[in-house]
């Protein structure tokens, strides 16, 4: 299972305080959970063929190998503390479950 997250930081928030948690918290205790096979943060830079401005700052993908094996692990403490940091710096972000499309 895939997670897509979309979100935009709350008013005030620096992008360089969110950055700078994003890389020494959020990454290494998402990416350590043993649910999890992978975790990526993008920034977004623009839109493909357009001068808009796009409508999210930052995109998460969390690859879940195990979805009873994430629930537990969101529940420890350290988790629990980490999604409460998430919280203060994302203005509420787009938590997206997604499967793959077949085409065999």
């Amino acid at each position: 299972m895939r997670m897509i997250v979309l979100f935009n930081l709350k008013a005030g928030v620096s992008v360089d305080d969110y950055e700078a948690w994003a890389k020494a918290r959020d990454i290494p205790i998402v990416r350590a959970m043993p649910s999890v096979d992978d975790f990526q943060v993008y920034r977004t830079t623009g839109l493909f063929g357009s001068t808009a401005a796009p409508p999210y700052a930052y995109i998460e993908v969390i690859d879940v190998a195990d979805m009873d094996g994430f629930d537990k692990d969101i529940a420890s403490a350290a988790m629990q503390d980490n999604m409460t940091d998430f919280a203060g710096f994302a203005d509420a972000p787009a938590i997206m479950l997604t499967e793959a499309l077949s085409l065999v």
